[in-house]
C-alpha cells in the first residue's frame, strides 16, 4: 500500500493555513529509512519552529512526490524499518518538546545540561539471592557538595 499525494498534500496545505501566525516557522518531515537520522541536534534546531508538520507513511510509504513536492525534510529514527511512521513521530515529539521552554520545568532538568549519572531509590540496602546491594554512600551523606562532585565523575 502507498498513500496518495493528493490527500497529504491537502492535508499539509490545510494544517500550514491553520497556523496562529501567518509568518509562523513551519517544517514538514516526512518519516523515512531514507531520511537523515534523527540526532540532539537536528531536535534542537525543530524545536525553533512554531509549527512541524508531521507525515508519517504506512508499510510501503507515500507517493514519491510528497518527499519531492511536500515536505522539508526527511527524517529517520535509526537503521531498521518499521511498518509505519507513528512510532517515529511520537520520538521526534518528545525529543524535541524537551527543548521547549517549560516542557520539563526548567532547562537545568535537560540531561544535556545535567548530564547522565546512576541514580538509586530507597532502601538504600536491597537483599537479593543472598547478596546485598547498596547505593553509593555518598548519596545519602546529605552532602550536596559532595554529591554533585559524584555525579560530575560518574557521567
Amino acid at each position: 500500500m502507498v498513500l496518495m499525494f493528493e490527500p497529504i498534500y491537502k492535508a499539509v496545505e490545510a494544517a500550514k493555513g491553520k497556523a496562529l501566525r501567518a509568518k509562523a516557522k513551519k517544517r514538514v518531515i516526512l518519516f523515512s529509512t531514507r531520511g537523515k537520522k534523527l540526532n540532539s541536534a537536528t531536535t534542537k534546531r525543530l524545536a525553533k519552529y512554531n509549527q512541524l508538520i508531521l507525515i508519517c507513511g504506512r508499510y510501503e510509504g507515500v507517493d514519491e512526490r510528497v518527499a519531492k513536492h511536500v515536505a522539508d525534510e526527511e527524517i529517520s529514527i535509526g537503521d531498521y524499518v518499521l511498518s509505519g511512521g507513528e512510532l517515529p513521530a511520537l520520538v521526534l515529539i518528545e525529543t524535541v518538546s524537551r527543548f521547549l521552554m517549560g516542557f520539563l520545568g526548567k532547562y537545568e532538568s535537560l540531561e544535556e545540561i545535567k548530564g547522565s549519572y546512576p541514580v538509586y531509590t530507597r532502601p538504600e540496602t536491597i537483599k537479593i539471592r543472598g547478596k546485598k546491594l547498596s547505593a553509593p554512600k555518598i548519596l545519602i551523606s546529605g552532602n550536596h557538595a559532595q554529591i554533585r562532585k559524584w555525579r560530575r565523575e560518574e557521567r
